[in-house]
């Protein structure tokens, strides 16, 4: 692999783990926040039924997504609208999957996320969605949506993480953030929490960039996400251009 390519990559996925990472903003900061401080009408986070399937597939490639179970975002949670036949499934996340208390975007209006998870994190991993996504459209607030994982927990509501779960992010019209708009691709990994030397996540001098994701940091779930940039976009196009760079 190109070592220019991934640590442009690397950089630019360094600068989403940086924005997710944003120390918290206080009152001041929160008076000029652009983003709605609670949940913005439901509308507004719903899409057109055939454009979210279509933009839930392109997390992926082809040869998986277009086999793949395909949810999308209705009035009352995640649906599914397409019945796949190879065990993953594709879905577009929205902006309560960020961080509860670092993430200014929380209600963002404008996050689509696409993420395609494999049959492991499908069955143990989209859950966490699942259930995120029925506390919001519940009306919660961010501390209740907090407090409602945790005891979503406690009752067993959330399967044990299954081994060899991942999912893969390579969608080149996707919006996680108002920072670096799509980011860039790469694949996720879940493991059990553990501390980021597991993968060698961070390590100087490492060849591999694999990076500690916050995006359960300091929530209830039980998860470690790692990041891997890859060079390509789900259509096959190349990532290391200036029209995706921070």
């Amino acid at each position: 692999m190109n070592r220019k390519m991934i640590k442009t990559i690397t950089l630019r996925i360094l600068a989403l783990v940086a924005v997710l990472c944003a120390a918290r903003p206080g009152r001041a900061a929160d008076a000029k926040n652009p983003y709605p401080t609670s949940m913005a009408p439901l509308d507004q986070y719903l899409m057109d039924r055939n454009d979210e399937i279509a933009l839930a597939r392109s997390a992926a490639p082809p040869s998986i997504a277009e086999d793949a179970t395909v949810m999308v975002l209705g009035r009352y949670g995640y649906e599914t609208a397409v019945e796949g036949t190879n065990g993953f499934v594709c879905n577009v996340d929205r902006s309560w999957m960020d961080q509860f208390e670092n993430s200014p975007e929380f209600w963002n209006t404008k996050r689509r996320g696409p993420v395609c998870y494999n049959p492991q994190a499908a069955r143990s991993v989209l859950p966490i969605t699942l259930i995120r996504t029925k506390l919001a459209l519940a009306g919660r607030s961010k501390s209740e949506m907090n407090e409602g994982l945790k005891a979503a927990i406690e009752k067993g509501e959330l399967p044990v993480l299954e081994p060899g779960g991942m999912a893969y992010m390579l969608s080149k019209q996707g919006f996680l953030n108002s920072k670096c708009g799509n980011c860039a691709p790469h694949l996720m990994f879940y493991v059990p929490v553990k501390d980021a030397h597991t993968w060698g996540a961070g390590a100087l001098g490492s060849d591999a960039p694999v990076l500690l994701s916050p995006h359960f940091n300091g929530a209830p779930e039980p998860v470690t996400e790692f990041i891997v940039p890859v060079t390509e976009w789900s259509d096959g196009t190349p990532a290391n251009t200036d029209d995706h760079a921070h």
